[in-house]
């Protein structure tokens, strides 16, 4: 399984910014953690960050055909891209959306995830944790689980917060 994990504005800065929230860890620690994880499951895996919305959307839209699923931590773009909900629908790909923080815990503004609705599942406030839970349920342990998370949902979202717009 080829596993797209795409990572949003300021997640390059990890480490730096909000330790208090995002934690000591830098982001190169992160995509470390991502690549031990996929490895674990026997998943290929491409990690993906910019800071730019219309790049995100280009990189979701190339994983047609070439990825087999998508892991995303839309980041600040989580509460105001319809643009990247869009791309998601686009390709159809099982996706999981993922927050290091626990979005529930944030402002009121953060409480909105348009992403989600195009995800099976939401993961936040595990921290790297998410990531490896997010792999395992698209490429192996969890395997079974998606299905069945996507059959009750009717193909529709199922999340572990309900983040509905």
């Amino acid at each position: 399984m080829k596993i797209l994990v795409i990572n949003g504005p300021n997640l390059n800065m990890l480490g730096i910014r909000e330790r208090e929230i995002y934690g000591e860890k830098s982001y190169a620690e992160l995509c470390a953690f991502i690549e031990a994880a996929c490895a674990e499951e026997g998943a290929e895996c491409t990690i993906f960050q910019s800071n730019h919305e219309g790049a995100i959307v280009d990189r979701i839209q190339r994983a047609y055909g070439a990825e087999d699923a998508i892991v995303i931590n839309p980041a600040a773009y989580t509460h105001t891209s319809v643009a990247i909900l869009d791309a998601l629908r686009a390709v159809a790909l099982p996706a999981v959306e993922v927050h290091l923080s626990r979005l529930s815990e944030r402002e009121s503004f953060r409480q909105i995830s348009y992403p989600a609705l195009a995800c099976e599942k939401t993961i936040d406030g595990l921290g790297f944790e998410g990531y490896r839970e997010a792999i395992r349920y698209l490429a192996g342990s969890g395997g079974a689980d998606r299905k069945r998370a996507s059959s009750s949902a009717g193909g529709d979202t199922c999340f572990v917060h309900n983040l509905m717009v």
